[in-house]
């Protein structure tokens, strides 16, 4: 029997997305460091356009990009799904993996932020991909996954949307905050996309899966049969039967 696998239309969506991370990954490190003209000219504007209210705002935001946020949510998700515990760790597992292999695509690019006189907040480690676009976007998708198995379809559709809005708002505060290049987001949407596709069919086929029971107990040859009059008696038996028909 073949295992659970992504459908067609999955694939239809997962394949271009692989694709076109890795040809942005190529041209990342091609590129040695040096951002792109679009990625520079979007750079630009955003600080240009800063504020002290938006610079606040959005690093109230970005906090729930990273750190317990993003697990609790997957562990909301995977509740949600079929409320069982076994489902809120295969949930937040998804999660996890995800974020080590964006870790190793990350430290195996290795491309440098943006200057440091630029950023307005703590930021550590290569650039690409983004690791709270990546994170908010795989935790959305999962929340967004749950809701739209349980909820009714209008209302699933929306509860996605809003899961969506959440990874979107996370993502553009890292290009507000002077932390990220543009294509560094796009990069961690990517990766996300593909990390979905192929774990959440593998996440639906366990959570789909009866609760298990115990087998049944053997205690004996002929255990469980029926003392119907049918059946044969043993030789005991057929002893006593014959002392009583033949009287005390």
């Amino acid at each position: 029997m073949s295992g659970p696998r992504p459908s067609r239309r999955a694939w239809m969506i997962a394949a271009p997305a692989a694709l076109a991370l890795a040809v942005l990954t190529a041209l990342v490190v091609a590129a040695r460091g040096v951002p792109f003209a679009m990625d520079a000219a979007v750079h630009d504007a955003a600080l240009e356009h800063r504020t002290a209210g938006t610079l606040d705002a959005a690093k109230l935001l970005t906090d729930t990009g990273t750190g317990v946020v993003p697990y609790t949510v997957a562990a909301v998700a995977g509740w949600i799904a079929c409320r069982r515990a076994q489902a809120v760790v295969a949930s937040v597992a998804v999660l996890a993996l995800g974020q080590l292999v964006r870790v190793t695509l990350r430290y195996a690019v290795g491309r440098p932020r943006p200057p440091l006189a630029d950023r307005v907040t703590d930021s550590s480690g290569p650039a690409f991909p983004s690791g709270h676009a990546t994170t908010s976007a795989l935790a959305a998708g999962l929340l967004a996954w749950a809701l739209l198995r349980v909820a009714p379809p209008l209302a699933g559709r929306l509860a996605a949307a809003c899961c969506a809005l959440w990874a979107a708002g996370v993502a553009a505060t890292r290009i507000v905050l002077g932390v990220h290049w543009p294509t560094d987001i796009v990069g961690g949407w990517l990766l996300a996309t593909c990390w979905l596709v192929l774990t959440l069919p593998v996440l639906g086929a366990f959570t789909d899966r009866p609760a298990g029971r115990p087998p049944d107990r053997v205690t004996g040859r002929g255990a469980g049969r029926g003392t119907g009059a049918g059946q044969r008696k043993g030789p005991a038996e057929r002893s006593d039967a014959h002392s009583a028909a033949d009287g005390p």
